[in-house]
């Protein structure tokens, strides 16, 4: 039987994240062998992930990363199961260093399979969901590049990133100001060319009977639903909305007052949820 030292445990803990009883258990019943207690460990993950597998995991962590030259940006939400797993110090952790790796990829794919210390990110989860005791997911995994990115996250509850079109003077501001509009008012489009027809003519049969129950004409029906649909607009896309420090402006004029020739370019949002 192999002796297994306190220095030990504390290697497998770094390693794996696994907590120091569950550590010694597995270097216990591995007899000493690391390779072996890691596997085990892993193992556990994955019974503990398929009995977990039909769980909501609606807390956890929202990060947004933006690359060193400010040209794209990357969002992740790790989610679990209890906000108290949610707020826990290693798990922000974890979903910040899974944020900085994300940054390297360009799809949800190809970044669960790269590499996160020695194994996989999607191996990474199941581990953690051995070591935990929760489900635990990478949910959402949105990227975003531009002239200029930047981010905000709130609460850790809500991360968003903002592309503008030119790299100016104030765009860090800007773009730290409209992405908290993105956070606060949850556009589902960055302007009215971004709603998909279906909506568009959903959102033309709401009006139309409203007007009905309200006995306005057939005949008038077109032309009032298409002012309705403006205010859809008005209300739902990023840079047509009222700008939330501001409401005497729009998103679209509030950024033309940093920089006459700046636009919003793109904006992603991810939520826990």
């Amino acid at each position: 039987m192999a002796t297994i030292t306190a220095a030990d445990v504390n290697k497998l803990r770094t390693i794996t994240g696994a907590g120091m009883m569950d550590c010694k258990k597995a270097l216990v019943e591995a007899d000493g062998d690391f390779d072996l207690a890691i596997e085990n460990l892993r193992k556990k993950g994955q019974k503990v992930a398929a009995n977990r597998s039909d769980r909501e995991s609606t807390e956890g962590a929202a990060v947004a990363v933006v690359s060193a030259d400010k040209t794209e940006g990357v969002a992740i939400t790790l989610n679990c199961e209890t906000d108290f797993v949610g707020k826990n110090e290693g798990f922000v952790k974890l979903a910040n260093d899974l944020a900085n790796l994300a940054l390297q990829f360009d799809t949800k794919e190809d970044f669960l399979a790269a590499d996160f210390n020695g194994i996989t990110v999607a191996e990474k989860l199941i581990e953690q969901t051995g070591v935990i005791g929760e489900k635990i997911e990478v949910a959402s995994f949105e990227r975003l590049k531009g002239a200029f990115v930047g981010s905000y996250v709130h609460s850790g509850k809500i991360a968003t990133l903002v592309a503008l079109s030119a790299n100016v003077e104030g765009a860090e501001e800007a773009a730290k100001n409209v992405a908290m509009q993105a956070a606060a008012m949850s556009p589902i489009a960055l302007d009215e060319t971004g709603v998909d027809a279906a909506t568009v003519e959903k959102e033309i049969e709401i009006a139309k009977d409203q007007l009905r129950q309200e006995g306005k004409a057939e005949a008038m029906l077109d032309n009032i639903a298409k002012g309705k649909l403006q205010r859809f607009f008005k209300d739902n896309t990023l840079v047509n909305q009222d700008y939330i420090k501001d409401g005497s402006m729009s998103v679209a004029a509030y950024v033309k007052s940093v920089d006459a020739g700046l636009t919003v370019t793109g904006f992603k949002r991810v939520a826990l949820g």
